[in-house]
């Protein structure tokens, strides 16, 4: 019984997520997701010495998601 309400639950979860894709759409989802690698990517390198690297792929993350508003965003005419 318990197995069943915990594949109900993380069934739910998926398709709450899934959901979640759909609204913000896969395009700004693809560049959500690379801002946020390259984030953890900046904060892992940091703490294990390359701090100049981590300061270096830390400044990808403003860079990508102005690139995805600039290509993804409207007009402004809509």
């Amino acid at each position: 019984m318990n197995v069943r309400v915990e594949e109900t639950r993380a069934k739910e979860r998926v398709m709450e997520r899934s959901e979640a894709v759909t609204r913000i759409g896969r395009p700004k989802a693809l560049f959500i997701l690379a801002a946020g690698l390259s984030f953890v990517m900046s904060v892992s390198l940091f703490f294990t010495g390359s701090q100049e690297q981590g300061i270096y792929v830390g400044i990808w993350v403003p860079s990508i998601l102005s690139a995805g508003a600039l290509l993804l965003g409207g007009n402004g005419h809509e």
